[in-house]
């Protein structure tokens, strides 16, 4: 559905970027992976470029959307489920309501990606009823380092991971390696002082920066700040993990 004149009732029609059918890093088990239009975020090292405009993609409806989840129903359930991601799949919380209360009828786990960065309100607080499991991305435990980062400051998204734990939601805590940014010691004891708060983290692990998605800046005539970044080595992140010393890491 792509015409711009009509009405759209975004409680049942999402902006799409692409789907990913057999998923095995985003969630538990397989997982169906929807990566929805549209960011609020400026991140250096985003690999998903071309999902920031709300404007690119295309509207697709909730019963196509449910159609194409069913299709797969015997690989995903009942071990993996369905994870939304983007972009920030956040910004189209009403769709993800209806979204997710069908998958509920349907048997389905449910599961966000997001970095947490919007206001805590009452569609949020709904869109949780119907959530199994967050993976949320904090971008950095230092508020100006992650506006650095990022865009933004780290404010809402700390907010929002002491809402999921008040409120009984699992989640999985991740955070992307980068040297030179993220690796620094004396943030990572922070960034682990911060976790032990939360009451149902319940994994937590590193994503190595890598720069695959270098490409798309430039496919999109732009600049990709990160160019020179090495990707972390192995050593590196075995470190890192001994320095967050949570019981489920690798």
């Amino acid at each position: 559905m792509q015409n711009k004149d009509m009405e759209i009732d975004l409680k049942y029609y999402a902006k799409v970027h692409s789907y990913e059918s057999f998923g095995t890093v985003d969630g538990p088990g397989i997982r169906f992976v929807l990566f929805m239009q549209g960011c609020n975020l400026k991140c250096m090292y985003c690999h998903n470029r071309d999902t920031w405009d709300i404007n690119g993609g295309n509207y697709v409806s909730l019963d196509e959307i449910e159609e194409r989840v069913l299709k797969y129903k015997n690989y995903i359930y009942p071990k993996g489920g369905v994870t939304v991601t983007g972009g920030e799949p956040l910004l189209q919380v009403k769709f993800l309501i209806e979204f997710f209360k069908r998958l509920k009828k349907h048997g389905i786990h449910t599961c966000i990606d997001t970095a947490g960065m919007i206001q805590i309100n009452d569609d949020i607080k709904e869109l949780m009823k119907y959530t199994d499991l967050v993976l949320l991305d904090i971008k950095h435990i230092d508020p100006e380092r992650c506006k650095k980062l990022v865009g933004l400051s780290n404010k809402l998204e700390l907010n929002f991971a002491k809402f999921l734990s008040d409120s009984g939601i699992d989640m999985w805590i991740r955070q992307v390696f980068i040297p030179g940014f993220t690796d620094d010691k004396n943030d990572l004891l922070k960034l682990k002082s911060f976790i032990d708060t939360l009451k149902t983290v319940k994994k937590f692990e590193f994503l190595p920066y890598h720069s695959m998605g270098k490409y798309k800046w430039e496919k999109l005539g732009l600049n990709y700040e990160l160019a020179n970044v090495k990707e972390p080595t192995t050593e590196e992140i075995n470190a890192a993990y001994k320095i967050m010393n949570f019981r489920d890491v690798p």
